[in-house]
């Protein structure tokens, strides 16, 4: 999903700068070196998966009136507050109006990242949903979502409507910069 490696220094940062050592398993202190073992990491990882997982939920199912609806389905995007386990709505407070889709995503992902550089929220995701392909009519839900411990990932579900309901396909989950809470790191391209 990630490369460890490069989530490391970002991990040990986040735990004790912005305060998230309560991430950390209560009965795997440190080593003297300051490094953080496979089973710390492990801890660290399985939080932010636990997270991801409480926020996708409860965004999900907030967004399911938004794709029962017909027509075009905007986009909604919904934080995980510090505390692990407020899921709150991000609002746009009447700033995307008239916007178009594909604005408005830009517009949370501007909103998600002010919040997240400031440390004021753990993870975040944006929902949309729609159409995979112009001459088709199969529809996918994206949740675009992102964790300060380094986990960021897109996962796009197929549905279909029946009647009152939403029948869901398998879940695809792809790669994502992370980008939402901390700088990428820039290489100088040696020429």
């Amino acid at each position: 999903m990630f490369d460890i490696k490069k989530h490391v220094l970002a991990t040990t940062f986040t735990v004790f700068a912005l305060g998230g050592a309560h991430a950390l398993a209560q009965d795997a202190p440190l080593a003297a070196d300051g490094k953080l073992s496979k089973q710390e990491l492990a801890a660290i990882l399985l939080t932010a998966e636990q997270q991801l997982t409480l926020l996708a939920e409860t965004a999900t199912k907030k967004y399911l009136p938004v794709i029962q609806e017909e027509g075009i389905n905007m986009p909604k995007a919904w934080m995980l507050m510090e505390d692990g386990e407020t899921v709150k709505g991000i609002s746009l407070q009447g700033q995307a109006e008239g916007a178009p889709p594909e604005i408005r995503i830009v517009m949370y992902r501007s909103a998600i990242k002010s919040l997240a550089r400031r440390g004021l929220i753990n993870a975040a995701a944006i929902l949309y949903a729609g159409t995979v392909a112009e001459n088709d009519d199969t529809k996918a839900l994206v949740i675009e979502h992102e964790h300060r411990l380094g986990v960021s990932a897109n996962k796009v579900v197929g549905y279909r409507k029946e009647k009152d309901r939403i029948v869901w396909g398998e879940p695809f989950t792809e790669k994502k910069p992370f980008e939402w809470f901390y700088e990428a790191k820039v290489t100088k391209n040696p020429s």
